[in-house]
């Protein structure tokens, strides 16, 4: 009898054991990590006499589109020319499931002088960097 009992307690655990993991993974899976978009800087044109106007194309690749890092976040430019600059969008409350990350940034630079440049993106939240991207430029003329 006691050998019976301890059988049956050996099946009953092993199926509570099979009924939680039934109601564990679907919530792990649902709790999975958002997929990280990839910051992709690019430069029209690359190469350029002094005094041009490049445009630069920050881009947020892959990745989901409501990935709160990157929601509303503050850009900063970095020109290797002794200048920066900044922009800070103005957003609604994040929302999961709801808000959207802007996926596509553009701005146009103006190089006076020849030189080579390593051009410079930062997305930030707070004073936190959350994404980055360079890209050389090369401006011929007046050194």
């Amino acid at each position: 009898m006691s050998i019976f009992l301890g059988r049956r307690f050996v099946r009953v655990r092993r199926v509570l054991a099979v009924f939680s993991l039934l109601l564990v993974l679907p919530l792990h899976l649902a709790g999975k990590q958002p997929e990280e978009p990839k910051l992709r800087l690019r430069a029209n044109p690359s190469v350029a006499f002094a005094n041009a106007s490049i445009l630069f194309v920050a881009e947020l690749r892959g990745g989901d589109d409501d990935y709160r890092d990157l929601y509303c976040v503050t850009i900063e430019w970095d020109w290797d020319d002794e200048t920066r600059s900044a922009t800070t969008p103005d957003c609604d409350p994040y929302e999961p499931g709801v808000s959207k990350i802007q996926r596509r940034y553009t701005v146009r630079h103006k190089f006076d002088i020849g030189g080579r440049y390593n051009i410079r993106v930062r997305f930030k939240q707070r004073d936190d960097v959350v994404a980055t991207a360079q890209v050389p430029v090369q401006i011929r003329g007046r050194f």
